[in-house]
């Protein structure tokens, strides 16, 4: 039986990841970062100096900022934040900037120096924005997620100081307890009362953005190639909605993503298939939601152990997460999913994550596809075994080995993706 302080400590998470956001997160903590120093130095900067880590560099230089006129990279987010940014929004920062607005970010980026340095930094999510302005001086830090606030100055005095937790990560140190084992019964007996509307809302946001990226003109249209070329069964049908809902996000769409791990393309990757599946088979939103919280928890344990940015493609952990929650959907038994896991991570483990930018939805497709087939492969009773490769005896086990991979192994993968992004590619 499930110890309630477990559970608990599920929903704490899932309250904690499932939040909405509007725009790629690393952009967006840019833009919440630079309001957030407006506002501590009491105006706009007339320098800025922009301090962040490589990760960061990597994850905003390909993909458009929403609500800039099409603007990409961290100039456009961070003048993004400081003209029109609303800090009280948090990761909707820019969310209700108008259009007349635009205009007023675009002279601001050309009139202003925005500085952008590396940061020598331990830490893979690490953004520090200095400001001066009227003979003051401002900074503020972000550090390990996307919107805490770790540090802010004013004319060198300390404003706001967090202790250092300790982790270099990202604050997802202390969810080693979760297993798989655990979130299906978790999923099975929760009282749904309680975390509902975080599900809801997840499932309509991140399906209303899927739906945007069929209609529109997004990106390389990953998602309407898959429907106008291949057949459309649910299968496919799966892969294109989640992929179509990062065609219009990494593209510049203002809708609202639920985000999961810190990132909206793993919020639509972990939710949009489920939804996809639970409408093709006519099942009761009771059944969709509890199998969104398998999907959900299986993708944040693989999480726990990569971290919230690596080289490691976190569409990968999500595409296996789906996988997860549509097993859980069709089958129900713990078996069924702990297959499906082991299956899909041993198909696709490896893809790196070489930014923010319309290939995601690729990637995406590509993963949901591995999670998918992982579930048909238990169908047939096929099954990597342990010693397959990083697949060893136990779910739990292979997940970990997973962490160790992205976490350790891809080290110097992601320094060398950074050195190709910034010094061989325009």
């Amino acid at each position: 039986m499930l110890k309630k302080e477990t559970a608990d400590a599920y929903i704490s998470i899932l309250r904690e990841e499932l939040v909405p956001a509007t725009g790629c997160t690393e952009p967006i903590a840019l833009a919440y970062c630079a309001a957030r120093l407006r506002e501590v130095l009491g105006e706009a900067p007339e320098r800025v100096e922009a301090r962040v880590s490589g990760n960061i560099i990597k994850n905003v230089k390909s993909v458009i900022v929403p609500n800039t006129g099409g603007r990409k990279g961290i100039r456009a987010a961070v003048a993004a934040g400081i003209v029109a940014g609303d800090p009280g929004l948090r990761l909707q920062v820019i969310a209700c900037v108008p259009e007349d607005r635009h205009k007023d970010i675009g002279r601001y980026i050309e009139s202003t120096p925005i500085d952008i340095i590396c940061a020598d930094t331990p830490r893979l999510l690490d953004i520090c924005l200095t400001g001066w302005a009227g003979g003051h001086r401002a900074l503020v830090q972000i550090a390990d997620s996307h919107s805490n606030i770790v540090r802010e100055e004013l004319d060198g005095r300390v404003l706001l100081e967090k202790a250092d937790s300790g982790s270099l990560e990202d604050g997802t140190a202390g969810r080693g307890f979760m297993r798989v084992e655990d979130i299906i019964e978790f999923a099975d007996t929760v009282d749904l009362s309680g975390i509902e509307c975080l599900l809801e809302q997840q499932a309509d946001c991140n399906t209303a953005i899927a739906r945007e990226g069929i209609k529109g003109d997004w990106g390389a249209n990953i998602g309407s190639v898959l429907l106008n070329d291949y057949p459309q069964d649910i299968k496919n049908e799966a892969k294109a909605w989640a992929a179509a809902g990062s065609d219009a996000r990494m593209s510049g769409c203002e809708l609202p993503v639920v985000i999961l791990s810190g990132s909206g393309n793993q919020g639509i990757t972990a939710s949009v298939p489920v939804v996809r599946y639970a409408e093709h088979y006519g099942l009761d939103r009771e059944k969709l939601y509890r199998s969104l919280l398998v999907s959900d928890l299986v993708t944040i344990q693989q999480k726990s152990g990569i971290g919230r940015l690596s080289a490691y493609c976190g569409a990968v952990s999500a595409g296996v997460g789906a996988g997860a929650g549509i097993a859980y959907m069709l089958d129900g038994s713990f078996t069924a999913v702990a297959h499906t896991i082991v299956n899909a991570v041993a198909i696709i483990s490896g893809t790196i994550c070489d930014g923010a930018k319309p290939s995601c939805a690729a990637k995406i497709a590509a993963s949901v596809d591995a999670g998918i087939l992982g579930y048909h492969m238990y169908k047939s009773s096929q099954e990597f075994k342990s010693g397959d490769g990083i697949v060893t005896r136990t779910v739990d086990e292979t997940i970990a080995n997973v962490g160790v991979l992205a976490k350790e192994g891809m080290r110097e993968t992601d320094r060398k993706i950074l050195e190709i992004m910034t010094k061989r590619c325009d």
